[in-house]
């Protein structure tokens, strides 16, 4: 399956969804803010990164930018899991390079095949 980084800073949020991933067999890396998932990002490859928007030290969007100037991550999807919903911040996410948008709390199952329809 996927190799997925799931970047959540509410430990019990992201014990969530690498609960869900792991059921469909999905390999999990995990990282509590935008910074970790940046340095993780410059050492490793994924298929997929799942990030919240709202966190301390390098939020989603400013991450979703950064990650997007890595070669290796041009063109991954990047899925927003996060609480927030307005148009004005679907298209901040959209203008920072994110591929897709979940809300919070989010769907298993929705998740799931959200997943399947942006990894190749």
């Amino acid at each position: 399956m996927a190799k997925i980084l799931v970047v959540d800073d509410f430990t019990s949020i992201r014990n969530m969804i690498v609960f869900t991933l792991k059921q469909h067999q999905h390999d999990v890396k995990e990282a509590a803010d935008g910074n970790a998932c940046l340095m993780k990002a410059k050492t490793s490859n994924v298929d997929l990164v799942m990030t919240d928007i709202n966190m301390p030290g390098m939020d989603g969007i400013t991450m979703c930018s950064e990650i997007r100037k890595l070669p290796s991550y041009r063109t991954t999807p990047i899925l927003m899991l996060t609480t927030e919903s307005t148009p004005e911040m679907k298209q901040k996410g959209k203008m920072a390079g994110a591929t897709g948008w979940l809300v919070k709390p989010f769907n298993p199952e929705k998740l799931i095949s959200t997943i399947k329809k942006v990894v190749r």
